[in-house]
């Protein structure tokens, strides 16, 4: 094993540590990780509505196709990089 590869384990291991430590200590996942989805998902409709003029209800269907295409966009990238992977 390389030394970056084992650096990489080793970071790899101590994440899945922590998350496990975490997940030990808090009693609502969700409610725990609501602030941060909130931010995230805000992140479509200040896209779709950079001055906040559209109708709420406009904006949020905007902003869940924003969101949508994001998010197959990343399926994109993913299946592309598996597509390079195999090829090696």
């Amino acid at each position: 094993m390389s030394d970056s590869s084992a650096e990489r384990s080793k970071r790899v291991l101590q994440a899945r540590m922590a998350a496990h430590a975490l997940h030990a200590r808090i009693t609502d996942p969700q409610a725990h990780t609501a602030p941060a989805r909130t931010a995230f998902l805000s992140r479509f409709e200040r896209e779709v509505d950079p001055e906040g003029v559209l109708d709420p209800g406009d904006r949020a269907k905007r902003a869940e196709h924003a969101k949508k295409a994001y998010f197959i966009k990343l399926a994109m990238a993913s299946g592309s990089a598996r597509a390079k992977k195999r090829q090696k």
